[in-house]
């Protein structure tokens, strides 16, 4: 049996720091106030507590057990919940969604309550910054069992992580990520269903939000957004009106 809490440490394992993370560091450094929506284990706040930030950091993530090993860093204020239950006070110079976590948005409705929510989370002039799989990439074709990655958890156990696409409907791909021993004997699967949102639709729902897109990058060095690019990398700023 591999456990949530198991999960959670695995995630650090799978994603460690790149590009992307310095990306949106590089913002959470330049920010007094913080908002990481989605926030996970904690890993982009507690690097920037680590560099030096002094100011307000919250992380925001619905699942208990990444907030559980987020907490072990209590310089940091940890919240659970989603995205579409954040206050509007207001408060924040910067949100952040790392990690293809806006792709777990899937309704219209609670994409568009998490956008309204954000922006009522931050002060006029603030800046949410986040990315999201482009669809006209079509990543999800490799999402197949021959592609897993290897890896050595924190427990020291040798395993195997890999994919299968179920569906495909429209924007929305529903598949499972299988964890298992090397030999391929499954300790857990877990469902998921992503959201692919095209960069026009996308705009769209920023601007009635309270949005203007700032910047737009295809991948983490600055390229030039292009319809083949892997990601939508997005910075938009809180307007009035």
């Amino acid at each position: 049996m591999y456990t949530d809490d198991d999960v959670a440490a695995l995630y650090e394992v799978l994603n460690p720091w790149g590009p992307g993370d310095a990306f949106y560091l590089e913002r959470v450094m330049a920010a007094g106030a913080v908002l990481d929506v989605g926030c996970g284990p904690g890993g982009l706040l507690r690097r920037a507590r680590d560099e030096g930030h002094t100011g307000r950091l919250r992380g925001l993530d619905p699942d208990p057990a990444a907030l559980a090993r987020a907490r072990r860093r209590a310089d940091v204020d940890w919240v659970e919940g989603r995205a579409s239950d954040l206050p509007a006070t207001g408060e924040f110079e910067l949100a952040v969604m790392a990690g293809n976590a806006f792709q777990e948005l899937r309704g219209d409705d609670e994409l568009t309550a998490s956008l309204a929510a954000i922006r009522g989370a931050l002060a006029g002039g603030g800046r949410f910054a986040f990315e999201t799989r482009n669809p006209g990439a079509r990543e999800w074709e490799t999402w197949r069992p021959e592609n897993g990655t290897e890896v050595v958890d924190d427990a020291g156990r040798e395993l195997r992580v890999w994919h299968d696409v179920e569906a495909v409907d429209g924007g929305l791909v529903t598949l499972t990520e299988t964890t298992g021993t090397r030999d391929g004997a499954p300790l857990r699967v877990d469902r998921a269903t992503l959201r692919f949102t095209d960069a026009a639709t996308l705009d769209a729902m920023l601007a009635a939000a309270g949005f203007a897109v700032e910047e737009r990058y295809g991948w983490w060095d600055r390229r030039p957004f292009a319809p083949d690019s892997r990601l939508i990398i997005t910075v938009a700023r809180a307007v009035d009106g």
